[in-house]
């Protein structure tokens, strides 16, 4: 049976990273290696290990990159959330950063909302109740 095991960004800086991802977003760091001949450190993010089925995210920290042009191509990451509003006011108090506010979507039932990482990344918040269906 194949796994989803994690989605890599890289990031500009590693500690601030890690600082969102956990101190704001409730994540864990899991464990973080660094790479002196071919200057990378990564450091791995979640809400539990990908042994127990959890994906989660590789933050990539390449030495002397300090900002990425993060394109058109990526979407964003998506975290299911018991209560998306009461999430995002922990998030907002944490210092984080709404860029949507957590509400139905356009013409739909589905409530989402949407922060973003200190490098741009967006991630969207999905009530749990509703994650697995259509944004409809």
């Amino acid at each position: 049976m194949s796994q989803l095991l994690h989605t890599m960004i890289r990031v500009g800086n590693l500690e601030r990273s890690i600082q969102f991802y956990t101190q704001v977003m409730g994540m864990k760091l899991l464990r973080q290696s660094e790479n002196s001949e071919y200057k990378y450190t990564l450091a791995f993010v979640g809400f539990g290990e990908e042994t127990t089925g959890q994906a989660v995210i590789e933050l990539t920290y390449n030495w002397d990159v300090d900002s990425y042009d993060l394109g058109n191509g990526f979407g964003h990451l998506a975290i299911g959330e018991d209560d998306i509003y009461a999430r995002c006011e922990a998030i907002a108090a944490a210092g984080g950063k709404i860029t949507r506010a957590p509400g139905p979507v356009a013409g739909g039932k589905t409530e989402i909302a949407f922060v973003e990482d200190p490098d741009g990344y967006k991630i969207e918040l999905i009530q749990k109740k509703s994650a697995t269906k259509a944004l409809g």
